[in-house]
């Protein structure tokens, strides 16, 4: 929930240099709360804004809505929402997880040692 404060904390420092500049004086910031929304599974998300409450499917429209809006751009509204329409429709997912085969804990010797390549393999250097 940063992006709102330094947005409007952005437009305010903008607004208070050109006052600044023109020997206004400045005004003091006042953060005005647009509200929270996540999504909390498939077709479920959750909504607050302005008093109002509100979860299940329409919040969720409400969340895919109002991201396609913020995006800039026509071209990047559309490959959005094909890429949503896409995963949602055939339940493609994305990969989200990174997943090590091994733990190291072991020094750094001990780890290079165990990876380093065996003598005669494929990989071997050969005389010549």
């Amino acid at each position: 929930m940063m992006a709102p404060v330094a947005q409007q904390q952005a437009d305010h420092v903008a607004a208070s240099i050109r006052r600044a500049l023109r020997g206004e004086p400045l005004q003091p910031f006042r953060y005005r709360n647009p509200g929270s929304m996540a999504t909390i599974g498939r077709n479920a998300a959750v909504v607050y804004v302005k008093g109002f409450q509100f979860s299940g499917f329409f919040a969720w429209v409400a969340w895919l809505v109002l991201h396609i809006v913020l995006l800039i751009g026509f071209r990047n509204r559309l490959l959005v929402l094909i890429n949503w329409a896409w995963d949602y429709f055939l339940y493609d997912r994305a990969v989200r997880l990174i997943h090590a085969r091994e733990m190291h804990t072991g020094p750094a010797e001990a780890r290079r040692a165990s990876h380093a390549p065996e003598s005669g393999g494929a990989g071997a250097k050969q005389a010549g």
